[in-house]
């Protein structure tokens, strides 16, 4: 439904299967798509799954009954399996003779050690690498790899920076860790003709931080600048925002939970700045002062200080422009077709 892992995938089975291989695709049943359908010759099949509960063990209860039951789904010929369930990397050796390639889309929880049968422990970017790596004894290292996701999409479209609107935006789940109340100076400081708008979920079961975080954070941000706008699943929506800002805003404090940031990385692709917190893992693609700006989320002023870096982006447009084009380039450094070229290397590695 728009998670940053199921729209990875999603264009990486594509591109697998135009290279000549064969790919299945299994996912959670969704009232919106049938059970099976073939799509750029790549099979999905649906089955039966949960909206994600607010309990941690009820979800990794649910997280077992929803990967028994796609083990039927898996092919037995099946060279690969890519997961990112907490069960299948435990579950499937028993059962299946596919090498298991776990793609680790958060930061481990000491779970690594579990997975001793796993071909590959896949980290989203350096940070997450790091993290498997110390959950680990030396002799196991050679399991760790890293590559980075790739843009969920593909688009050769000529972006006119100078016709961008005077809006900063937000993308992601409406939630604490996302560190949104860091705003708040920000958005009583912008000058007229600016706005600030906060795209995403706020409901628990979509990953959010529920109704009530949602009316607090609506009182914080109190100011006739800044608007809420309910989730966009559809690319083609999303990337029309992403296309009309100017500047792209993800102020995250997630220390564990932030493991590579996509939708930074789907902004710039629209020339749309990203102003960043200083998390390890933003630092794989963005850098300060050269294609966007990092502000300090741990220090005492850390709302001072992303009010002054979006600003300075505001009122600074040769600035902002120098930025922006240095920020496009990610549609070549991580273009799908580049990601998965890298992936099927390593399958190909990891087989032999």
């Amino acid at each position: 439904m728009g998670g940053a892992v199921e729209k990875m995938w999603y264009l990486l089975g594509q591109k697998f299967a135009a290279r000549g291989h064969d790919v299945v695709h299994v996912s959670k049943r969704c009232a919106e798509f049938p059970v099976r359908e073939r799509i750029e010759g790549v099979e999905h099949v649906r089955i039966a799954g949960h909206d994600t509960p607010g309990n941690g063990i009820i979800l990794k209860v649910f997280d077992g009954i929803y990967t028994v039951r796609s083990i039927s789904a898996i092919p037995n010929d099946a060279d690969i399996v890519v997961t990112n369930t907490f069960w299948a990397p435990l579950i499937l050796p028993l059962i299946k003779k596919a090498k298991i390639y776990v793609d680790v889309a958060r930061m481990p929880k000491g779970q690594m050690r579990l997975y001793g049968a796993a071909a590959r422990l896949r980290g989203t970017s350096t940070p997450v690498a790091a993290a498997i790596r110390a959950e680990l004894p030396v002799r196991r290292h050679s399991q760790i790899g890293m590559i980075p996701n790739p843009l969920p999409y593909e688009t050769n479209e000529a972006i006119d920076l100078g016709s961008k609107r005077r809006n900063i935006l937000y993308c992601g789940r409406i939630h604490p860790e996302k560190g949104l109340e860091l705003l708040t100076e920000a958005a009583t400081a912008l000058p007229d003709g600016w706005t600030l708008s906060i795209v995403g979920p706020w409901k628990i079961s979509a990953g959010g931080g529920g109704e009530t975080y949602l009316n607090t954070l609506k009182a914080m941000l109190d100011s006739d600048k800044v608007r809420f706008i309910e989730p966009i699943y559809d690319m083609d929506k999303l990337n029309a925002l992403y296309k009309e800002a100017a500047i792209f805003v993800y102020p995250s404090v997630a220390e564990q939970g932030e493991t590579f940031g996509l939708a930074p990385l789907e902004a710039m692709a629209w020339g749309a700045v990203p102003v960043v917190s200083d998390l390890a893992c933003f630092k794989d693609f963005i850098a300060d002062g050269k294609n966007g700006l990092i502000f300090d989320h741990r220090a005492e002023d850390a709302r001072g200080q992303l009010m002054r870096c979006l600003l300075r982006l505001v009122e600074d447009h040769v600035l902002r422009r120098r930025l922006a084009e240095k920020a496009l380039k990610v549609r070549v450094t991580h273009s799908a077709d580049s990601i998965a070229d890298l992936f099927l290397s390593d399958f190909a590695g990891v087989i032999e």
